[in-house]
């Protein structure tokens, strides 16, 4: 592994010092022509996320209670969701980095108006996503205003959220299982975890922080461990699902909901975990965890079924390949991820900064971003959410748009 990854480091180092290069499709190609500056990228980008932000603003403004934008239903409108929905932080979040970005009051207004339409959220015990919905809304904008009613919010919803530790298994219960649960109550789970559940410890570790209160650091650093031993494969591909016994703590099943089968790597499972770990070591400074998030790192960047743009099928094992969806959502997590994981890993720095780069070039191009004034109002196109679903498959989604935006922010301080 270690031999074929300082191969691909080198096949990126020249992909990028090189004055000419392509790849598929209209990814940016370097010519003697004027090729468009990172600066220039990012300015561009975050003005067209200006415009097609306030269009959608402005298709759902006057909705009562305030819903939040997700995505795009059959009938090609906006689908708007309550507070209690586990997309319901990233469109709040996507404001606050525009607001992050520009500096203009009516962003900051934006962000405030939708960040406090979720206020409830703090009072949710019934699932694992409160993390998600309150770190990117309220996290952003404690980061941005230093407001204390903001830190406030995030440690009740910690509060609530371990409510869903299981000290026998060391783990935060994803989904619970009772009759009212749906196709997840029929699955037989007793202590279903995600791999996606990675992505809720930030939150944990910000009430340790705000409070000084060991539980919030410990439940999180147990999850994590847990997860390490339990959820990766030998080649450092994730199961989705991981069943515990609620009363041994015991695995009972390794199994997918959302990937082709229990035993294929669900792409945006890889970039939960590589997402994930990278921000518990930043918590915790256990290289345990930045060992885990290097090692997925690795998985991701030689794996041989990712394009050479690099936004990957909708998972690496699917069938139809090269004929399957692409997932633009797990490449803006990949890009995101990559480019705070290179700050810790000073030997593979360039490798991942070239990659991450690769991945936000491609994603705003014509092919990957959208024209302005379409896609209701949403940044990017082609995403997967739950393909078994049939719903929200090569469609826009508001965490595709918020972590292509984070790694905007994050490529821009990259000296």
């Amino acid at each position: 592994m270690k031999d074929k990854f300082a191969i691909i480091v080198v096949l990126i180092a020249c992909l990028f010092g090189c004055k000419e290069y392509k790849t598929e499709a209209s990814t940016l190609i370097a010519t003697e022509n004027k090729v468009e500056t990172k600066q220039e990228l990012i300015d561009r980008v975050f003005l067209f996320s200006e415009k097609q932000y306030d269009l959608l603003i402005n298709n759902i403004s006057n909705e009562k209670p305030l819903l939040q934008p997700r995505g795009v239903t059959k009938d090609n409108s906006v689908r708007l969701v309550p507070y209690q929905d586990w997309t319901s932080g990233f469109f709040p979040g996507s404001l606050w980095y525009i607001y992050k970005h520009n500096q203009k009051n009516e962003w900051k207004a934006n962000a405030i108006k939708f960040t406090a339409a979720l206020d409830s959220v703090k009072y949710i015990t019934n699932s694992h996503d409160v993390g998600f919905m309150l770190d990117c809304s309220y996290g952003n904008g404690h980061l941005l205003t230093n407001d204390t009613l903001y830190k406030n919010v995030i440690v009740k919803g910690a509060t609530s959220l371990i409510t869903r530790y299981r000290p026998n298994s060391r783990i935060i219960q994803s989904w619970d299982t009772t009759p009212d649960m749906g196709w997840i109550s029929e699955r037989g789970w007793d202590i279903p975890v995600i791999i996606d559940n990675m992505m809720n410890l930030e939150l944990l570790y910000k009430a340790f922080k705000f409070t000084n209160d060991s539980t919030f650091y410990k439940i999180a650093s147990n999850h994590a461990l847990t997860t390490l031993n339990n959820h990766y494969r030998e080649d450092y591909s994730s199961f989705h699902v991981v069943d515990y016994d609620s009363k041994t703590g015991n695995v009972r099943s390794k199994q997918t909901a959302q990937g082709y089968s229990d035993s294929s790597s669900w792409a945006r499972g890889q970039a939960w975990g590589l997402y994930g770990f990278t921000q518990t070591y930043e918590n915790t400074k256990d290289r345990v965890f930045l060992e885990q998030a290097k090692n997925i790192a690795h998985y991701i960047m030689v794996n041989e079924t990712i394009p050479n743009d690099l936004i990957p099928y909708w998972d690496y094992d699917a069938p139809g390949i090269p004929n399957e969806p692409r997932d633009a959502s797990a490449a803006a997590i990949t890009a995101s991820a990559l480019l705070s994981l290179q700050h810790y890993i000073p030997e593979e720095k360039e490798a991942m900064i070239a990659y991450a780069e690769k991945i936000i070039r491609r994603l705003s191009s014509n092919d990957y971003l959208a024209d302005l004034g379409s896609n209701q109002g949403f940044l990017l196109k082609h995403s997967v959410g739950n393909i078994h679903t049939g719903e929200e498959n090569d469609e826009p989604l508001n965490y595709a748009d918020y972590y292509f935006l984070e790694a905007l922010i994050k490529w821009q301080e990259v000296k």
